[in-house]
């Protein structure tokens, strides 16, 4: 199930699914350590009322996910007219503290007052580990506690007169037949049992009498810590300013981080502009703030596959920082860039993907080439990207200072090694492709290298190395020279690539994209045109719609049919605009708008019905919507 709600600070993550409940907990790193990790493990809210009890994800309920104006402040509502029900959420995880905030507007649309009990439930697997968590109501703080070592959760909730909820209950789930402590709401009362350990979960109850049309509020948090102490801390800051404080506040904080973006976003058409807007707040969302990029705090995958998709990739990394550089965003390039150099190998090189902690994430890279020999579990272009964006941040600031910081400590090792990691004919050795799967020197990787080595070159001009200046420039020289290698006379197409004498023929669209954006064919040569109208005619679904590669076998759903991808279809759109081909370009926008969530996010991919697949958000979809945007800007103001 998708995510169309994200709300983060950069420590505390939290995914709302499309009922409105949380199915996503991170602390204290986004993309690590969730802590509601599981294929049932969401934080359901309940209603009773008149002796029926309903759960807001049972079918019964209309409810709209969606966000508060231009800010990461969340808006559902739903309404369940069997019940004559109204809630109204305004969600936010605090601009400044670890604390899940929610203001709950309860509305009474009968024509008679009722007691209406709300229900707020809570579940943990702390730390991802199925280890024995410990769940306590707190008597003096009128709250709830579930803790492991060192991670705490203080829960707790108010009416809007600050009296504290008026029921609670405590228990285990998925252990001794029991289904869990959420169970015990649904008759409308909760038997107050004050401790349990193994597995465990926990609600809490309102109990409001509400006059008929009529309203009133509750607040509601879950404050997390290192320590008990530490997040009843937060907890207590937030009962002393008030919840609603709180939200403001982080509104305020959102709408001033958004602005540069809104500002260019007034220079779009109209119909693409909240996208725009909500974009950029999507991807700042997955920003960790101390430097990784997670490609999908989204975990709906682990429900049926081996892992999910909450790693940093350089290669994603890149990709999602480039439209916030152009923006004019610096403060989360430059995390990323410290992020990088911390991870770095001795070797000079980026491994496949990380934790957001730094730590090495999964990988399927082996460590032995395919002749046997030892050879690093990489793929070339996530260096080469990281070397690429860098220098175009340097570009565009100028920055003496920042240049002399990383120059010896990420430039020259990153660059050493994309020029020395080569074959005979000064191409880069084979490694896995942008997509994963298969080991061999690519058209895109090999494109990446060289624009990599271009800016190596320049950087190292900046701080006057002319040494190492001429060597990375003759690298680049001598791969743009070999560029014939990568045309394909008989398809009229760049090639996936080769390993050894075995040569990909299949038309891929990141190797039109590669030749194009990273200049290693020029614009105007007659083959990118050529190679244009065969993706065109072969991976392109009406002009619209671009699969990855030919036969697409990932998540294909009829055994026929691959799946089109915002990412790849949005490149043609940022070839079709550098060709003047507008209709083009705006029929893929149109497209990708047609798919999004009302808040604004976008899936790794769609079937044929539009229906979306993989994780949702991508935030490397995200960053495509806003480069297409972008460059539609470019072309009329010279950003």
């Amino acid at each position: 199930m998708s995510r169309p709600i994200l709300l983060s600070n950069g420590q505390m993550h939290v995914g709302l699914d499309p009922y409105g409940l949380v199915n996503d907990f991170y602390f204290p790193h986004v993309g690590l350590e969730n802590h509601t990790t599981g294929k049932n493990l969401r934080h359901r809210v309940g209603i009773f009322v008149e002796g029926s009890f309903s759960w807001l994800d049972d079918g019964s309920w209309e409810i709209r996910p969606d966000y508060y104006g231009d800010v990461l402040v969340s808006r559902i509502i739903a309404v369940n007219d069997r019940l004559q029900v109204r809630l109204e959420f305004d969600d936010c995880v605090d601009s400044e503290f670890t604390a899940f905030i929610r203001n709950i507007h309860v509305i009474n649309s009968a024509d008679r007052a009722r007691e209406i009990r709300l229900f707020m439930h809570q579940v943990f697997v702390i730390s991802d580990s199925n280890a024995s968590d410990t769940v306590q109501y707190l008597p003096e703080e009128r709250s709830v506690v579930h803790y492991k070592g060192y991670r705490s959760f203080i829960i707790k909730g108010m009416h809007s007169d600050s009296a504290p909820f008026d029921s609670y209950s405590v228990g285990i789930f998925g252990l001794e037949g029991r289904e869990g402590t959420f169970k015990d709401a649904e008759d409308g009362e909760l038997t107050g049992n004050n401790v349990e350990h193994g597995r465990v979960d926990s609600v809490i109850g309102f109990h409001l009498t509400i006059e008929s049309s009529s309203s009133q509020r509750v607040y509601y948090w879950i404050a997390a810590g290192r320590s008990e102490r530490e997040a009843q801390k937060i907890s207590n800051t937030i009962e002393h300013d008030g919840a609603l404080h709180h939200i403001l506040k982080t509104a305020n904080w959102w709408a001033q981080w958004v602005a540069p973006a809104k500002k260019l976003a007034a220079k779009l058409p109209e119909q693409y502009r909240q996208g725009f807007i909500r974009s950029a707040l999507i991807i700042k969302s997955q920003l960790d703030k101390h430097g990784a990029v997670i490609a999908s705090t989204d975990t709906t995958m682990l429900n049926y596959e081996r892992d999910a998709y909450a790693y940093c990739w350089p290669r994603d990394a890149a990709h999602v920082l480039w439209p916030l550089m152009r923006i004019g965003y610096t403060e989360e390039l430059l995390k990323f860039f410290a992020f990088a150099r911390r991870s770095l190998h001795d070797d000079g090189y980026l491994s496949h993907k990380y934790q957001a902690d730094g730590a090495l994430g999964s990988s399927w890279h082996p460590r032995v080439a395919r002749d046997g020999q030892a050879a690093p579990p990489i793929q070339t272009d996530e260096t080469a990207l990281v070397m690429f964006l860098f220098g175009q941040y340097y570009r565009q600031h100028v920055d003496k200072e920042l240049l002399a910081n990383f120059y010896v400590t990420l430039i020259q090792p990153m660059a050493n090694f994309l020029s020395s990691y080569v074959d005979k004919n000064s191409l880069p050795l084979p490694s896995y492709d942008l997509w994963e799967e298969k080991d061999l020197t690519s058209t895109y990787t090999t494109a990446v290298t060289y624009a990599a080595l271009v800016e190596a070159a320049y950087l190292a001009e900046q701080c006057n190395d002319t040494e190492s200046a001429i060597r990375w420039r003759e690298a680049a020289d001598a791969m743009h020279a070999s560029r014939d290698t990568f045309w394909d006379e008989e398809r009229q197409y760049f090639i996936k690539g080769y390993l050894d004498s075995d040569i990909d023929r299949t038309i891929d669209s990141s190797s039109l994209y590669a030749v194009i954006m990273f200049g290693y064919f020029d614009l105007d040569d007659e083959r990118v045109n050529r190679a244009y109208e065969t993706m065109r005619n072969t991976i392109a679904i009406n002009e619209t719609k671009v699969l990855r590669y030919e036969h697409d076998a990932y998540r294909r759903q009829d055994g026929e049919h691959s799946n089109p991808w915002p990412v790849t279809s949005l490149w043609m759109a940022q070839y079709a605009l550098q060709h003047g081909d507008d209709t083009v370009a705006f029929r893929v926008l149109d497209w990708v708008q047609s798919v999004m969530f009302p808040s604004g996010v976008l899936a790794e991919q769609y079937d044929m019905n539009d229906q979306p697949l993989s994780v949702a958000p991508l935030t490397w979809s995200q960053a495509e919507y806003m480069s297409v945007l972008l460059d539609m800007i470019t072309d009329q103001e010279h950003i």
